[in-house]
C-alpha cells in the first residue's frame, strides 16, 4: 500500500468510527432536505428532462466564457435599439389613438386626401408602404420551392 492509499483508508476508518466528524452531511435537517430534493428531481431524472437543464446551463456558461467586450457592446446596442423602437411604436400608437378618439365620425375620402398633403403623413405612408413591400417579398419567398442543385 502507498502512503496516499493508507491515508485514505485511515480517514475512512476514522469517519466510520466518528460520524459526527463528517460535518454538515450528517445533520438530520440536511439529510431531510436532500431527500426532499431527490424526490423533486426524480421526475426530471426519469423523464431525462434534467439533461435539458444541464445542457441549457452549459450553453449559458459557454456564452459567458466567449463574451468579450465587443460582443457585450453589440448585444447592448441591439437591446437599446429594440427598446427605442418599441418605445417609438408605443408612443405613435398612443398618439394616433388619442387623435382618432377625438374624431366624431370616420374621415371621408376627401378628408384623407387632404391629410395626404401633409409631408409627415406622406413620409409615414411611404414608410408603411415600404414595410408592406418587404413583408410581401418575404412572404412570397417563403412559399417558393427551394431550388436543389
Amino acid at each position: 500500500m502507498t502512503e496516499d492509499t493508507s491515508m485514505t483508508v485511515a480517514n475512512l476508518a476514522a469517519t466510520a468510527a466518528a460520524p459526527e466528524a463528517v460535518g454538515p452531511l450528517q445533520d438530520p435537517a440536511t439529510q431531510a432536505g436532500l431527500e426532499d430534493l431527490a424526490l423533486k428531481l426524480a421526475p426530471l431524472l426519469q423523464g431525462r428532462r434534467l439533461h435539458n437543464i444541464v445542457d441549457l446551463l452549459s450553453a449559458i456558461s459557454d456564452t459567458i466564457d466567449m463574451a468579450d467586450d465587443a460582443l457585450v457592446q453589440k448585444m447592448m446596442r441591439g437591446l437599446e435599439e429594440g427598446v427605442a423602437g418599441a418605445w417609438a411604436l408605443g408612443n405613435a400608437a398612443r398618439m394616433a389613438g388619442n387623435l382618432a378618439a377625438r374624431e366624431t365620425a370616420p374621415p371621408s375620402l376627401l378628408d384623407l386626401y387632404r391629410r395626404s398633403r401633409d409631408p409627415d403623413v406622406r413620409a409615414g405612408m411611404a414608410f408603411a408602404l415600404n414595410f408592406l413591400q418587404i413583408l410581401g417579398k418575404q412572404a412570397k419567398a417563403a412559399h417558393q420551392p427551394i431550388d436543389v442543385d
